[in-house]
């Protein structure tokens, strides 16, 4: 900002000179010789080349409009939300907490402050660090992606609310090895606080606030916190008296902005391309953790920063262990593949599963489960936001039902069972939810049940399974050692309708057939594996 006032202090002094060049050709003003003047000229030049040498060499801590205009556009804070939406959340929060406490606890209460610390870099061996992910709560409401800082979020009588963001301040030192900081002196402007200050004195702030305001309630949430110093601090200063805020945080979360739902397009349309791509190149004798390689690499060439999750790329038998991810064995002819990948892409993840033959053909015990699969999931989708859908638990219990009656017309379960009993044997089919929330994470906003009712701007997983492990004898023998899961990510909008967001995803069995067998073919020696 200095650097862009200094430049436009030169150009005006430019336009001054060049007025009065014009005067004197009138007569009208008399200006400098022609040696003074081209003296000035010269200056001018020197002192527009030292402020657009200043302007390039403020550095920030994350990509800005200036830096990366490529990645973030104008009024951006982070690549497709605005910084007045950022600010609008905080306001949000401010007043649904302080509404709320006026209702359920003490309407005399006028004043409330909220402490957001941000993740810390971990390391997964000395000097070696994971690569670094923000605490999304913290970056949902400071567009801030630096580790070590803490948001302080103020409201008063008057409804006046605050915003503090304390980060770290410039470090020549620190920042040769880690990269640049914003620091505190540009933190302001580029996360729309009210003021910022270095993070050493958040101690000596929260001190004069609690002096300041005694009867005022501190919100915190130590055990989401990785900065360990913040907590002491609140504690300290608070005696320990403080309530959590993530239920209201993660109630604002939980419906998404329209710009967010852009967002959650992206991430999905990235990862169903990637994993189309990587479906129709899988082959009899893959490793499993090519499969890894090929939906990782895909995803980044896509756009996405990273995976969202260790994915399960599960062959054969494996399949039937929910949450495999040694992804260390060899898929072979005859075996499915049972792929459970998303990406992250600019703080908003995705989340598909697939199975498929990776020879290209569907067995008859296969092709039976997976039309069964199939069909339940369609079925699912469909009532969404109807009866047996208006909530992520009832969904569950509608996913339950119609497993049963599914497996009770192919045999798998006995015929005269019903009701509960037919519940809980299919339950032992999928022993799993059949949704979660999605969003900044996977599985998102977690203090949200999944008893309420589904509303516009949701986004949530469709992901019905059926798992026969090798052991099970109350099964035919072709149809042991089977696992198969189907999982779509959904955007709940109004009118009771819904938007597949990963319908590009394929996991029609024939289209998949078809992908599969228009493949090119490899060589003599893998297909024999």
């Amino acid at each position: 900002m200095l650097a862009l006032r200094a430049i436009n202090r030169v150009r005006s002094t430019g336009r001054c000179f060049l007025a009065a060049q014009k005067h004197e050709a009138t007569g009208k003003f008399h200006t400098a010789r022609p040696a003074e003047a081209c003296s000035r000229i010269k200056n001018q030049k020197r002192a527009m080349e030292a402020a657009e040498n200043t302007r390039s060499s403020v550095t920030y801590g994350q990509p800005v409009p200036q830096t990366h205009p490529h990645l973030i556009g104008p009024g951006e804070v982070i690549p497709g939300i605005r910084l007045d939406e950022v600010k609008a959340r905080r306001r949000a929060l401010l007043h649904l907490i302080k509404e709320s406490c006026a209702k359920n606890m003490d309407k005399n209460i006028k004043n409330h402050i909220v402490i957001i610390p941000s993740a810390n870099k971990k390391y997964m061996s000395h000097k070696i660090p994971y690569v670094f992910r923000q605490n999304t709560d913290f970056l949902y409401l400071s567009g801030c992606q630096e580790p070590d800082s803490v948001l302080v979020m103020e409201i008063d009588a008057q409804d006046n609310c605050k915003s503090t963001l304390f980060v770290r301040p410039k470090d020549k030192h620190a920042e040769l090895w880690d990269g640049p900081r914003t620091g505190v002196q540009l933190a302001s402007d580029i996360f729309g606080m009210e003021q910022s200050y270095d993070v050493c004195l958040l101690k000596e702030y929260l001190s004069k606030y609690s002096f300041a305001q005694p009867n005022a309630i501190t919100w915190y949430d130590e055990k989401g916190s990785d900065l360990d110093d913040v907590s002491k601090i609140v504690a300290d200063v608070t005696h320990n008296h403080v309530r959590s805020p993530l239920e209201f945080i993660h109630n604002i979360r939980v419906i998404k902005s329209p710009s967010e739902c852009e967002l959650m397009r992206k991430t999905c349309q990235i990862a169903s391309s990637a994993i189309n791509r990587t479906m129709a190149d899988s082959y009899p004798g893959i490793g499993e953790h090519e499969v890894f390689a090929s939906v990782d690499y895909r995803t980044r060439m896509g756009g996405a920063n990273f995976l969202a999750y260790p994915p399960v790329v599960a062959g054969g038998t494996n399949a039937t262990i929910i949450h495999y991810v040694n992804n260390n064995q060899i898929v072979r002819r005859g075996e499915m593949v049972l792929l459970d990948a998303g990406c992250e892409y600019h703080g908003y993840t995705s989340d598909i599963t697939r199975t498929w033959p990776v020879d290209g053909k569907f067995s008859d015990p296969q092709r039976v489960l997976y039309e069964v699969l199939q069909q339940v999931q369609l079925e699912l989708l469909g009532c969404l936001q109807q009866a047996g859908g208006e909530t992520l638990d009832q969904l569950f219990d509608t996913m339950c039902t119609k497993i049963g009656q599914y497996l009770q017309e192919i045999k798998l379960i006995p015929a005269a069972l019903g009701g509960l009993e037919l519940y809980r044997t299919a339950y032992k089919f999928c022993p799993h939810h059949v949704s979660h929330y999605l969003g900044m994470d996977v599985h998102d906003t977690p203090s949200v049940p999944r008893s309420i009712r589904l509303r516009p701007g949701m986004v949530c997983t469709v992901e019905p399974g059926i798992y026969i492990s090798r052991e099970r004898t109350d099964v035919p023998p072709e149809f042991r050692g089977l696992g198969l899961r189907i999982e779509d990510d959904v955007l709940i909008r109004p009118d009771q309708q819904v938007e597949v967001l990963t319908e590009s995803c394929i996991k029609d069995r024939r289209l998949l057939e078809e992908m599969l067998s228009s493949r090119h073919a490899p060589d003599d020696a893998t297909i024999n594996k």
